[in-house]
């Protein structure tokens, strides 16, 4: 199952950080957080965006009964990490007076 949640989630955590990145760019803010945590954040999923395109994961993860936390874990990772990132953006916006 979370081998599935993965192939679904992954790609949206995607979407949404190279949104951030994009909306960041033209923000104006101070802090470059596309450096600090965006490319960061692609890079890591671009590591995790291999392990399910390959049989031997799904075959392995179908025999998974320990650890299934950590998979886990890596989806409640970006789930917060995009959270407060739209967070700061929304306060950037709001401090210079940008319409949201």
């Amino acid at each position: 199952m979370v081998d599935r949640v993965y192939k679904r989630e992954i790609p949206e955590f995607r979407k949404a950080l190279e949104k951030l990145r994009a909306e960041f760019s033209e923000s104006g803010t101070k802090t470059d957080w596309t450096h600090l945590r965006i490319l960061p954040l692609l890079k890591h999923l671009d590591s995790l965006e291999k392990l399910p395109n390959s049989e031997e994961f799904s075959m392995e993860f179908s025999r998974l009964r320990k650890g299934v936390v950590m998979f886990h874990s890596d989806l409640v990772y970006f789930r917060n990490n995009v959270k407060v990132l739209k967070k700061i953006l929304e306060s950037e916006k709001k401090s210079r007076g940008i319409r949201i």
